[in-house]
């Protein structure tokens, strides 16, 4: 016997029409697809040492940092175009060096820094370095766009396997839609493009896909159930009846990272917030995108059966 939740974010038997904002959320997910592209070019994303090559070193400072005095003394150290943040406390401060211009190598480039911060702020200490080299770094960005390119095609492959074609399209165009509001969060609140992006961006993908599938799994259920009710109101009733999932699962994943976001440091706070940002998305784009696209390739075809005349029985002679 199975008790009943206490607590439900929705009640049950809602009966929202959801399609009635079709053409809004087509509209609404187009320009900021739109306007994510245009961020894209210009600014462009802020691509981070593992996609450009460099040096990033995290240090803590005795006291506040003095973020100015950081850098004129790196200048001074002859060091090319020295990137100096706080990160987190006051006295936490990241250094973010581009491949430098001279013939230097990373260990030499490391030992100027270390001087020229006790120079500058002594008692200073190194609390991280990571370098990577200009030809791995452009290795390790073909083979993370090649990751994402392969993600969305295997999705692609099983969707069509496990549904009918019109599941796999709609699927589709919208995790690119997904894809490209998350290029453009990251383009416009300029957190690093690396590897850990790219993780962040397949793991809103492969959330965004479950998602869908649930979805789909029930209006594939209510096909066979029922025969002539009108795709829109079969699809209306399919995203109501996995509701309180759909919302349950969002709200659980998105109070598991937020923490992160809020306290992780440097190196999972940016992971966080794209992650949060692509649940918000990857949800709503179930609801908004996917079951509007999803209606306007299969209102014909899915439901070619049930608007087919029924032939008349010719009569015995």
């Amino acid at each position: 016997m199975f008790i009943k939740p206490a607590f439900r974010l929705v009640r049950d038997g809602t009966s929202y029409k959801f399609m009635n904002g079709r053409f809004a959320g087509l509209i609404v997910s187009a320009v900021l697809s739109i306007a994510s592209v245009i961020l894209f070019f210009h600014p462009g994303l802020n691509l981070g040492i593992d996609f450009k090559g460099g040096i990033v070193m995290e240090v803590r400072t005795p006291g506040p940092a003095d973020l100015a005095t950081i850098r004129g003394g790196l200048l001074s150290a002859g060091l090319h175009e020295p990137g100096v943040q706080r990160f987190g406390a006051p006295d936490q401060v990241a250094i973010h060096l581009e491949a430098q211009p001279t013939e230097a190598g990373t260990e030499q480039v490391v030992n100027t820094v270390r001087t020229t911060l006790e120079k500058v702020a002594p008692g200073t200490k190194v609390q991280r370095t990571d370098a990577v080299g200009a030809s791995v770094s452009a290795e390790l960005f073909q083979d993370g766009m090649l990751a994402l390119g392969l993600s969305l095609l295997m999705i692609l492959a099983y969707i069509w396997f496990r549904f009918e074609w019109q599941f796999a399209v709609g699927a589709v165009v919208t995790l690119l839609l997904d894809v490209t509001k998350a290029i453009g969060f990251l383009a416009l609140t300029r957190f690093d493009f690396d590897l850990v992006m790219v993780g962040a961006i397949l793991t809103i993908i492969g959330y965004s896909t479950n998602d869908k599938v649930v979805v789909y799994d029930r209006m594939r259920e209510n096909l066979r159930k029922y025969k002539t009710m009108p795709l829109r109101e079969l699809i209306d009733l399919s995203i109501n009846e996995t509701l309180n999932r759909t919302l349950g699962t969002s709200m659980t994943v998105f109070l598991a990272a937020l923490p992160l976001a809020l306290f992780g440091g440097s190196g999972l706070s940016g992971f966080a917030w794209v992650m949060l940002f692509g649940i918000v998305v990857g949800t709503s784009s179930s609801i908004f995108i996917a079951a509007p696209i999803l209606l306007f390739l299969g209102e014909k075809r899915l439901r070619r059966d049930a608007q087919a005349p029924v032939a008349k029985p010719i009569p015995a002679r």
